[in-house]
């Protein structure tokens, strides 16, 4: 029986320790002492730093996943989806445990993102939304002890780091309430920071979380576009919740530096000098280098509680840059797609990373007060987007979409079409490239080829079919969910877990020896969230970061807006 003072729905770890008995807490009393003694030269930041708010109470809104009613068809759905998880994430435990990745063919392991275990940390969030608490607690007894000093590549690269596991542990702590979550946040946010400390306030591309050094990545001195653009949504939040002014004010320099660059049509280049905070290419995209950037301007808006104007005048100024400049209609199924443009020229091709772009139109208009003429565009653009990105897997003989398409060079851009059927009287009804249109299963008939035949267990288009499910109703959505998730299943899955698959339109299927973490974290979490019938992280309470970890919507109160001069 638990202790009087002690509610019965008080978080697992939370009754355990609340639980002991007297001589015991004495003792673990005087270890942790003796203990932050010993660690005080080389922890940055106490949790008293995190306790030490500024006139606010830490509050969470833990949530209690529903309990799946089995007999409704959708909800047998989602927990098959969580049998696979549950398959993926033991392979894991019994080859790769304490490593960062499974080799499902060898039954192997590596460490490619500093070797603390992501596709745990990486999917704690998953676990609690699926109902998972075994496993779940079990892994915040492993993250409370993790050592983030100890880096496998000495470097820790920044953008993965805070995307994977800074997201991921700030969602497990805002889902279940288990304080010591925030607290290895915290310690990881504020070894994190000195990637900060340039000229410009743009970030470098990796750091040495034990002794502060930075280095350069694979891009020289150049600043991704999305990794610069892409920390803003934890590191408000872990602001919020901490009271560290030092965490907002980094991430908002960055913003403040894109919202007075000289950009035309909303559009930024995708490189970046770290110096000057200067363009260093002519090449447009939403895809890599580019994507999350995008997807950060509306998700920062929102999960402040909209009270950031700057972050929704420039979502709304780079969506209609984006409309008016990068999206195309293929000549022959009228197939609506965005593409990059390099140098002024369209390159006419479709990412897998792109495909989230119409989940964002949906949800910007589903959040958004948009004006009659945007509502009604950002609705088209979201369909049609949606419906080529389900229909690159649909054509394949695996029901599987490849990593890149390269369209017909004879497309047209979308606006020029869409102006013609507009001063025609609109006929027919829908605009162009926004209808269905059925599969085609030979290849010389679909309007484009195949430039990167594999398949990643990417999440990019199921994420868009979430999306367009919750804020449309329309079921067509789920189901092909559902052909995604049923041909996952078929051709993915191996005897030690899930695998990439070399060539999308090849059955059988030839897989590779890899399962990226984010097919636990991303993958499987979005099309759970599909499937089950109760809405679990509704969208006007949460706003999901670019690696699917949902953080609570929150409002600066008039203090926090004083000391990090929010207007």
């Amino acid at each position: 029986m638990l202790p009087l003072h002690i509610r019965e729905d008080a978080p697992p770890l939370t009754r355990r320790w609340l639980g002991r008995p007297l001589a015991r807490w004495i003792g673990l009393g005087l270890a942790i002492i003796v203990g932050l003694w010993l660690l005080a030269p080389i922890h940055l930041t106490s949790f008293q730093d995190v306790l030490n708010t500024p006139g606010e109470e830490l509050s969470t809104t833990a949530l209690r996943p529903p309990i799946l009613d089995d007999s409704l068809p959708w909800n047998q759905r989602a927990l098959c989806v969580r049998e696979s998880y549950l398959y993926g994430y033991n392979e894991y435990l019994k080859y790769a445990s304490g490593h960062d990745e499974v080799l499902p063919l060898s039954k192997g392991w590596k460490d490619n993102f500093n070797g603390w275990g992501v596709s745990m940390i990486d999917s704690m969030d998953t676990m609690w939304i699926m109902g998972l608490r075994d496993q779940f607690d079990n892994a915040v007894r492993v993250a409370s002890q993790q050592n983030f000093t100890a880096v496998s590549s000495t470097y820790a690269p920044f953008f993965e780091t805070v995307i994977r596991y800074l997201g991921g542990l700030l969602s497990a702590h805002a889902l279940s309430g288990e304080v010591i979550l925030l607290d290895r946040a915290n310690d990881l946010g504020s070894r994190m920071m000195p990637v900060f400390d340039t000229p410009s306030g743009l970030p470098r591309f990796s750091v040495n979380t034990a002794t502060g050094q930075t280095s350069l990545g694979w891009t020289g001195n150049a600043v991704l576009f999305s990794e610069a653009t892409s920390c803003q949504v934890e590191y408000k939040y872990l602001a919020h919740v901490t009271g560290r002014s030092e965490y907002y004010d980094k991430v908002e320099n960055i913003m403040n530096t894109m919202y007075h660059a000289n950009v035309s049509d909303g559009l930024f280049t995708t490189r970046w000098d770290a110096a000057d905070a200067s363009p260093m290419n002519n090449h447009f995209s939403v895809g890599a280098s580019a994507d999350s950037g995008y997807e950060y301007l509306l998700k920062q808006y929102l999960i402040s509680g909209k009270t950031e104007p700057q972050a929704k005048d420039q979502y709304l100024a780079s969506m209609t840059g984006i409309i008016n400049k990068l999206l195309y209609i293929s000549p022959h199924r009228k197939l609506l797609y965005v593409t990059d443009v390099a140098s002024g020229r369209p390159i006419h091709d479709l990412q897998h990373l792109s495909c989230f772009l119409p989940g964002l139109f949906a949800l910007g208009v589903h959040a958004l007060d948009l004006s009659p003429r945007d509502k009604e565009l950002h609705t088209w653009v979201a369909q049609g987007l949606a419906h080529t990105c389900w229909i690159t897997y649909a054509d394949q003989a695996t029901g599987l979409g490849p990593d890149g398409v390269q369209f017909d060079e004879q497309s047209r851009l979308w606006v020029d079409v869409l102006a013609e059927w507009e001063h025609g009287g609109r006929e027919h009804g829908m605009p162009p490239g926004v209808g269905d249109v059925p599969a085609e299963h030979a290849a010389d008939k679909r309007d484009y080829r195949v430039s990167s035949s594999v398949y990643l267990l990417r999440p990019e288009t199921v994420e868009s079919l979430f999306l367009m499910w919750k804020t449309t109703g329309d079921v067509r959505w789920r189901e092909r969910g559902w052909a995604i998730y049923e041909a996952l299943e078929k051709h993915t899955r191996v005897e030690h877990g899930y695998a990439i698959i070399r060539n999308v339109d090849q059955v059988p299927a030839e897989t590779s020896d890899d399962m990226p973490s984010f097919f636990l974290a991303e993958t499987l979490k979005y099309l759970y969230l599909l499937f089950a019938e109760t809405d679990i992280t509704p969208l006007d309470k949460w706003v999901f970061n670019t690696e699917a970890h949902p953080l609570p919507i929150f409002t600066w109160s008039r203090k926090e807006q004083e000391l990090y001069n929010i207007t």
